[in-house]
């Protein structure tokens, strides 16, 4: 790898593979982060690397033809790492149209112009060949795959049924990827995590959300009995696990990544509390979420097994470096609580 662009490097995985990615990767001449900087995405992630001679930010939209065909002709990626989606369910379930735009529309926009400029004889429509070394990786979810009853894992072979608007756009844009690699030959993996957890997470999500609110305060939102069970993957191991699909990743393959952490979202809640000395008083329950899948695990045997790769962290290890990156770095976070998230904060749980 050369050149790579990653899209939506100023949110929360996307950021933290960047750091990853430039301190594990010396063979990596340039890095383009491509982010339109929505409400989530936050260049304070990216305060430590901004000077990296490697590292250039780009601000735009992946829906943005022109700027990508731009990109692409300018750098001359052999790498594209695609996070920039649109994430929340709750705001899925408020505005799909955004969800479906840039989630299937800004992913086939990012495949065409790879494929026209790795493309051997992009003129050819039959040929398949392209460019010794270049790789398209997709990063998705286990919410494709919908929901679980009490036992069992989700497999790369689990058929997809998504129950959210974000979990279908991210579904249509898992098979518009692999439709690129049956019909075109291109070069292509997906990989699909479960529930992220880390540093520079933005608090809309369940970890930062209630340690920012057990930290000043204010009650916990819990949806529903908080019995919702997902399996928790700490970020590094995340990146990590993308870094090994890249390197050894077979072209076509998909690849469950899944911390084997399972746990519900109340035994979560409970546990911040405990460890930042608060009382559960705090936790305060509202009402479900429409379409809140109930229990998400993953089966991650393929990656370990054919890739070699495996999480680093346990679960409470994890947690601890977690919690205390949010105690430690408060000004970050009152500034990400400003504006746009409060009117969120308030249509969610009000």
């Amino acid at each position: 790898m050369k050149a790579m662009l990653v899209t939506g490097g100023a949110g929360f995985i996307g950021s933290n593979f960047i750091h990853y990615i430039l301190s594990h990767d010396s063979e990596i001449s340039l890095l383009v982060n491509l982010d339109l900087l929505t409400y989530a995405g936050n260049l304070d992630n990216l305060k430590t690397v901004e000077n990296d001679p490697r590292y250039h930010f780009v601000k735009g939209d992946i829906r943005d033809k022109d700027l990508v065909e731009k990109l692409f002709a300018e750098y001359n990626f052999d790498t594209v790492v695609h996070f920039a989606a649109e994430s929340h369910v709750d705001r899925s379930i408020t505005e799909p149209e955004v969800f479906l735009t840039t989630n299937v529309v800004g992913t086939q926009t990012l495949l065409d112009t790879a494929k026209r400029h790795w493309k051997v004889d992009p003129e050819d429509k039959y040929s398949r060949e392209f460019r010794p070394g270049v790789r398209y990786l997709q990063v998705s979810t286990d919410e494709v795959y919908g929901a679980l009853g009490a036992t069992g894992l989700f497999t790369e072979q689990t058929p997809l049924s998504p129950n959210s608007p974000y979990s279908a756009s991210k579904a249509g844009a898992d098979l518009i990827v692999r439709a690129y690699h049956e019909t075109y030959g291109m070069p292509v993996n997906i990989t699909r995590c479960s529930n992220n957890y880390g540093p520079y997470q933005f608090p809309e999500k369940l970890i930062p959300l209630m340690i920012h609110n057990a930290q000043i305060g204010k009650p916990l939102p819990v949806y529903g009995d908080g019995m919702q069970i997902r399996d928790w993957l700490y970020v590094e191991d995340h990146c990590s696990a993308i870094y090994t699909v890249l390197k050894k990743g077979v072209p076509g393959e998909i690849y469950n990544i899944g911390g084997n952490n399972e746990k519900a979202n109340i035994e979560i809640v409970k546990l911040l509390l405990h460890t930042m000395g608060k009382g559960e008083e705090l936790i305060t329950y509202v009402k479900d979420r429409p379409g809140h899948d109930r229990r998400y695990a993953i089966d991650n045997t393929k990656i370990t097994t054919q890739l070699g790769w495996k999480p680093a962290y346990r679960f409470e290890e994890g947690m601890q470096k977690t919690i205390e990156w949010y105690l430690n770095n408060q000004k970050w976070m009152e500034r990400v609580v400003s504006g746009e998230y409060v009117k969120f904060y308030e249509r969610m749980y009000s």
